[in-house]
């Protein structure tokens, strides 16, 4: 075990270090100049903003002070996004380069060709072989050519006498010499690559850039609301309408703090819904540490209270502990429990990250001696566990932990690991509804999967 978890770790280094290669290979070496200061400030970001990388990550888990982890956070995070983008970007551009270069060297060739003659080719221009074959040898002027008016037959037919030889020629002036040929500049190649290699590493940098800015733009901005209706079978008819406020993955930690869980606040508080679900991931970091930006929850207000359940980071970050304290704050955990909502039961199971703790999820006890006649409703942190929701009859689960895959493409990479990346799909009897979360994991930055706080309307087919 200790040697596959070695063989991963060298295997990541690698492919990490590959990367930063390739990176400084197209965006410095390709379009800088060798000894320059820009060559040189290049190399020194692609050698520093991958170990800020590596410092923001291990910070947390390593007990870092809070204010070193927020220090390397905004740089280090911000990095890896950027770095996907750089690398996406360029990867691109490789098959844009070569349509380029040979779009360059048509235009060299047809402005050589349609130069009039004698006219001067500028420097770094492609010379045809075909124009240079179309030239006189000897053509030009003070040459010996027949259409040369200048030339000197070989016999005088003026007055009948053979051509005598004739004294040497003086020595002319520099006035009058021919001037001599210019020596051809740098070849077209060095210079016509270095003209590609930044239009592509330009273009790349700038749309990668832009990507992150407004993906960046759309966490610290706040989450916006989505509605969606579901309809239960078993829901009474008196609870026809009820609206649930699903809150998954706030993530507050280094970033992401007070100004963050304020906003949620006010955006859910704005819905005036029935019940708040904090369905896990509320922190990445203790309760020493994020206490005060957990603090807003105290004002969230729903006519049936707040629940929460826990999450995997939960359990990265002192369970017990925020258990503890999201209860202080208003909120009534659901720890493999369930109560009773007028129309519906409501249940709660812990993360499956709990189960390294003694404390994973237990269905038999939130839900076994329910009544099945009604519905039901399960807050559960991972879809993973919707075989299970489907066991126990339930009628519809609420789970978060995808983010909707976050960073484009990395819904696809969700896609594999979980039944359902985001939104409403129905599996057996029981459906399944997945917010893409208010919050970010990692780089504070979505792409294509915008952060929501979704408004769940029950609807009864009773009524």
């Amino acid at each position: 075990m200790v040697v596959v978890t070695v063989l991963a770790a060298l295997a990541a280094i690698s492919l990490v270090a590959a990367a930063h290669w390739y990176l400084w290979r197209r965006l410095v070496r390709d379009t800088t100049s060798p000894g320059g200061l820009a060559r040189r400030l290049g190399t020194v970001a692609v050698v520093v903003l991958p170990l800020l990388s590596v410092g923001a990550v291990a910070s947390g888990r390593s007990g870092m002070p809070f204010w070193a982890q927020q220090t390397l956070a905004w740089p280090g995070f911000l990095w890896l996004a950027a770095l996907l983008y750089l690398l996406l970007a360029l990867l691109v551009g490789e098959a844009v380069r070569p349509l380029l270069r040979r779009l360059l060297e048509r235009r060299d060739a047809s402005g050589v060709a349609d130069a009039p003659a004698g006219a001067e080719v500028p420097a770094g221009a492609e010379v045809p072989a075909e124009a240079v074959a179309r030239t006189p040898v000897g053509a030009g002027p003070g040459t010996g050519s027949g259409t040369d008016p200048g030339a000197r037959p070989d016999t005088d037919i003026s007055d009948g006498r053979p051509d005598l030889p004739e004294p040497s020629a003086p020595a002319t002036s520099p006035a009058s010499a021919p001037a001599p040929a210019v020596a051809p500049g740098p070849g077209p190649g060095p210079s016509r690559r270095l003209f590609v290699s930044r239009v592509v590493g330009g273009a790349a940098a700038t749309a990668a850039l832009a990507t992150v800015g407004y993906g960046t733009y759309g966490v610290l901005r706040g989450p916006r609301v989505k509605r969606v209706t579901v309809p239960l079978a078993k829901l009474a008819r008196g609870a026809h309408g009820f609206r649930i406020a699903v809150v998954s993955d706030i993530h507050l930690g280094p970033i992401l703090g007070r100004a963050h869980t304020q906003r949620i606040v006010d955006t859910i508080n704005s819905t005036q819904p029935d019940l708040i679900a904090v369905v896990g991931d509320l922190v990445d970091g203790s309760v020493e540490d994020l206490g005060p930006a957990a603090e807003p929850l105290a004002g969230l207000k729903a006519r049936h209270g707040s629940f929460f359940v826990t999450g995997n980071h939960e359990y990265f970050s002192g369970a017990d502990a925020w258990v503890d304290h999201v209860r202080e704050l208003g909120l009534r955990p659901l720890e493999n429990e369930r109560v009773e909502i007028p129309g519906f039961d409501l249940a709660g199971v812990n993360d499956v990250a709990g189960e390294s703790e003694g404390a994973g999820p237990d269905f038999a006890k939130a839900l076994d001696d329910r009544d099945r006649t009604k519905a039901s409703v399960l807050l559960a942190h991972q879809p993973v566990v919707i075989d299970d929701a489907v066991r126990y009859g339930v009628d519809l689960q609420l789970s978060g932990h995808t983010h909707g895959g976050q960073l484009w493409p990395g819904n696809l990479l969700a896609g594999l690991a979980n039944p359902t990346v985001a939104g409403l799909e129905r599996y057996g009897d029981t459906q399944l509804y997945v917010s893409r979360g208010a919050g970010a994991w990692g780089p504070p930055v979505r792409v294509g999967a915008p952060s929501d706080i979704t408004l769940v309307e029950l609807a009864s087919r009773q009524a």
